[in-house]
């Protein structure tokens, strides 16, 4: 079953995305998919993804120096 974890984040630029894209892609298999929304107040991270969990993601990001906390 495919779920969809969104996050709030400190990501506010596409170079900041493009520094993630590497980690992100690797976390989410080919069947997943992800993007920011950067014109929302909290810049977004939507996941759709049938294994990842939200901590590996959270972990991924804060690791790169960004802040992100699930949103539920």
């Amino acid at each position: 079953m495919k779920t969809v974890l969104v996050f709030k984040t400190s990501v506010t630029g596409r170079s900041e995305v493009n520094t993630l894209k590497p980690q992100l892609n690797q976390l989410i298999n080919a069947n997943g998919r992800w993007n920011f929304d950067l014109e929302d107040c909290d810049n977004i991270l939507r996941v759709e993804t049938f294994s990842t969990q939200a901590r590996a993601i959270k972990d991924t990001l804060q690791q790169q120096g960004f802040l992100c906390e699930e949103l539920i």
